[in-house]
């Protein structure tokens, strides 16, 4: 029989009040007695049902998605996955919101973050890139009492900071990995697309491609990266004229998660001899494109698993319990049109 409350006073030898005051971080004990308890949880292995007490305590968790503007395909997938988790976690009191905001504007998403009400907001999951104002902003969330988690646009670090996401260092190499092996002993150029260099995510991968195309594969060339901004009229200028410019295309690898409008650009310009294209996320028109041979392959991530993750960890922040690593870490996939 699993151990219960009355096991811990008993074996404490303290009241059931007091065990509850304990199990809830509540004033008025001794911190003697706060030993005793501890030890009697450790001595018999009491493990507390955060759900149980939430539910007879009527607690809930109000959770806040913060996503981009731009990226159509791919945004609406993870809105959708909030939608189905917030069905999943239901159950748990869990309920989480999305709020859009402009990810190249730091000072917009600092003051939005400055005016979160920790009455109103547990935890935010933050998609934006990195920049002095949001992290300072994200550090005033954490003293107010507001956890938070990087959501996607970042890296996994060492410290203290929660990241969901893939290794974007390693999605990176293994781009340039399938780059380098799809175009043998061709020798060209190759284009670099990204919504923005500013993002962590897109920085990361363009350093693990980098690192792996010139250590083994010299007869390539990685051009400076175009940077779209998000702007579809921008994005069909520059690709355009960067395409001109440089006869010698061999490989087009699209960095940022929305491919999109820079797969039509490219796929319009190169209607005959197409260059490897390797793009990111699984979307409906990436996915068509995959079938239509228009794109090599997809270096993708789970969103329904990375909308859980963020859930799960905000809530285990809130419950200040340790998150079990292995549920949390995002796997890296790859997608061709045999295995889709």
């Amino acid at each position: 029989m699993r151990p219960t409350t009355r096991d811990l006073a008993a074996e404490a030898g303290v009241s059931l009040a007091t065990v509850d005051r304990v199990l809830n971080d509540r004033p008025g004990v001794r911190q003697d007695t706060i030993d005793k308890v501890n030890q009697a949880i450790e001595k018999l292995g009491f493990i507390r049902n955060v759900v149980a007490a939430n539910l007879a305590r009527g607690k809930s968790y109000r959770f806040l998605f913060l996503l981009p503007r731009t990226g159509d395909e791919f945004l609406a997938g993870l809105v959708a996955c909030i939608g189905e988790a917030n069905q999943i976690f239901a159950a748990e009191m869990i309920q989480a919101d999305v709020m859009h905001i402009h990810q190249n504007d730091p000072h917009q998403i600092a003051n939005l973050l400055g005016s979160l009400d920790p009455q109103q907001v547990d935890g935010v999951a933050i998609m934006a890139p990195e920049s002095p104002q949001v992290r300072d902003a994200k550090a005033r969330l954490i003293e107010k009492g507001i956890d938070t988690v990087s959501f996607i646009a970042g890296q996994i670090t060492s410290d203290h900071d929660d990241f969901v996401g893939i290794d974007n260092h390693a999605a990176g190499a293994t781009a340039g990995r399938l780059m380098g092996r799809f175009l043998g002993r061709t020798a060209g150029t190759i284009l670099i697309i990204a919504e923005t260099m500013l993002a962590r995510d897109s920085l990361e991968r363009r350093l693990g491609f980098d690192e792996i195309i010139n250590a083994d594969y010299p007869h390539l060339r990685v051009l400076p990266s175009l940077e779209t901004y998000g702007d579809p009229e921008r994005t069909a200028r520059i690709i355009s004229n960067g395409l001109l410019s440089q006869p010698a295309i061999a490989g087009v690898y699209i960095v940022s998660s929305e491919a999109r409008v820079p797969l039509e650009v490219v796929t319009e310009v190169f209607a005959r001899d197409k260059p490897v294209i390797i793009a990111h996320e699984r979307t409906p028109f990436t996915e068509a494109a995959l079938r239509s041979n228009q794109v090599d392959a997809l270096i993708t991530q789970d969103p329904g698993h990375l909308v859980r993750s963020a859930m799960r960890i905000l809530r285990a922040r809130r419950d200040r319990r340790e998150i079990l690593a292995s549920q949390e870490k995002i796997r890296i996939e790859v997608l061709i049109k045999e295995n889709l």
